[in-house]
């Protein structure tokens, strides 16, 4: 994939183009079924979006994307990442198994103690945690995906939280 969430039915791009432009098809190119990957970088660049998987090496147990049919085979080291981008204080995740995964180097990074994992954030919410010598706040949001049964305005709502 040339940038993070390319798929025409899958709907981030839609909930940043009504948060940000009050125009879900602000990032579409016209016309076409597809995304303006241009646009979009410039759009994540003017932000200080970043993005990445939680997990760097993965296999794929059946031919989709679901979390229940994913192998972890090597997780992203998380900190590796933080200590390219010095400013970076927000996280954010949307699957179960990225967030567990987030949950497992947070609880490490962060120095919490055995068998007291740093707190796994609902839905629409977010956590504090130190860790990475940095104060962060990580948020847990929807999926973005068609598969995820939530109205796409409903979906820009829990976004939005990220920007206030």
């Amino acid at each position: 994939m040339d940038f993070f969430y390319p798929n025409w039915i899958n709907d981030f791009w839609r909930v940043m183009g009504l948060i940000f432009f009050d125009d879900k098809a602000y990032f579409e190119v016209k016309g076409e079924k597809r995304f303006d990957k241009e646009r979009i970088a410039a759009f994540a660049e003017q932000q200080g979006f970043a993005f990445y998987d939680t997990a760097s090496k993965v296999n794929r147990l059946k031919d989709n994307a679901s979390d229940n049919f994913l192998e972890i085979v090597e997780p992203t080291d998380i900190g590796a990442l933080l200590g390219q981008m010095p400013d970076c204080c927000r996280l954010v995740t949307t699957g179960s198994k990225a967030s567990e995964l987030l949950q497992q180097q947070l609880t490490v990074a962060s120095g919490s103690a055995e068998g007291h994992p740093v707190e796994m954030p609902t839905i629409g919410s977010f956590t504090k945690v130190h860790a990475y010598e940095r104060d962060l706040e990580w948020f847990r949001m929807p999926s973005t995906s068609r598969a995820y049964p939530l109205a796409l305005g409903k979906k820009a709502d829990f976004y939005r939280r990220l920007f206030e």
